[in-house]
């Protein structure tokens, strides 16, 4: 006679497998649809360009915010005549 333990675990495993399956289907389908992280119509000097843009994009942003913390932005509130 078979416990019920071994029987909750057999189903608890075909769960696990219908799972994993449906995971890989996903993923195939995924793939083979032309889903992926690379880009494939562009060139190398393209793949440098866009490249180039983002990190001067982002040193732009990163220069500005500078700016704002170090209260650069904006023009001073000082007066440029001597008070006597």
């Amino acid at each position: 006679m078979k416990s019920v333990t071994a029987v909750e675990n057999r189903q608890g495993r075909q769960w696990g497998v219908r799972l994993l399956a449906a995971m890989v289907l996903c993923i195939l389908a995924m793939v083979l649809s032309g889903c992926s992280w690379q880009h494939p119509g562009e060139t190398v000097s393209e793949v440098n360009r866009r490249h180039e843009r983002v990190l001067r994009l982002n040193n732009q942003m990163m220069l500005s915010d500078l700016d704002r913390v170090l209260m650069l932005d904006r023009p001073s509130r000082l007066t440029d005549r001597r008070i006597p």
